[in-house]
């Protein structure tokens, strides 16, 4: 399920300087990212984790990354706690383990879908895995 977003915030203006064509990427990626219910802005992980705890495993959101080489991060309910993930920006694509997208949106839908047959395990979750 879904933890749905406050009224999406304005364009960040944090990010690095892109080069002319991942900032197409980006800004149409901002765009379709804060239409979604998911999207947070700039959410903490603390209070990214503090809304989690009390939603059912499975649950997540896209925030604002406050790590300086990652701009979003994935924060999801597990069944020891809510944990999250950075979303990496590179060369135009948004990386999550061994899935990539031009879109956030994009990449989540493949991650979700993908996890359905083959969960993920990140160090970050202790071993569990991510379905």
């Amino acid at each position: 399920s879904v933890l749905p977003s406050p009224t999406p915030p304005g364009l960040p203006d944090r990010f690095r300087m892109f080069r002319s064509c991942e900032w197409e990427v980006l800004e149409r990626s901002l765009n379709i990212l804060q239409a979604s219910d998911f999207y947070w802005g700039p959410l903490s992980v603390g209070e990214a984790h503090a809304k989690l705890q009390r939603e059912p495993v499975g649950t997540y959101l896209v925030r604002d990354s406050s790590q300086g080489n990652c701009l979003f991060s994935l924060s999801v309910r597990m069944p020891t706690g809510p944990v999250s993930l950075r979303i990496s920006f590179q060369e135009g694509y948004f990386r999550l383990k061994n899935w990539f997208s031009d879109c956030v949106v994009r990449l989540l839908e493949l991650v979700v879908a993908g996890t359905q047959k083959n969960p993920l395990h990140f160090d970050e979750m202790g071993g569990a895995p991510l379905v």
